[in-house]
């Protein structure tokens, strides 16, 4: 599966309440998140996939890291798996660039 066959949405149309998983790596997720992401890095996320399948259950995984490289090929493989994923066009940067509530480990969170 190649990156132009991944399902994506924009940070736009992303439900208030949906699932979104954040594959960075835990200084890019100290520095500044989304409220209420599931974060498990990239590197994680097969020997994690329990984790994934069990909060999926609830409906649709959105899958964030900071720019959608990342990202869409962990939604690759999410679906590959059965799971109903999809890439976050953008990442955490088009977050950010659309004024979306962000928390952090510092007073001003930030992508990094």
């Amino acid at each position: 599966m190649n990156f132009m066959q991944v399902p994506t949405v924009t940070v736009e149309s992303l439900p208030a309440d949906g699932l979104l998983l954040d594959v960075r790596e835990s200084e890019e997720w100290a520095a500044g998140r989304a409220e209420g992401a599931l974060h498990i890095p990239m590197g994680e996320v097969v020997q994690r996939l329990g984790e994934i399948t069990e909060r999926a259950d609830s409906g649709r995984v959105h899958v964030i890291c900071k720019v959608g490289g990342r990202s869409a090929q962990v939604t690759a493989y999410l679906v590959q798996q059965g799971v109903d994923a999809v890439n976050v066009d953008g990442g955490m940067l088009a977050w950010a660039d659309a004024g979306r509530a962000m928390q952090g480990d510092h007073e001003q969170p930030f992508v990094l």
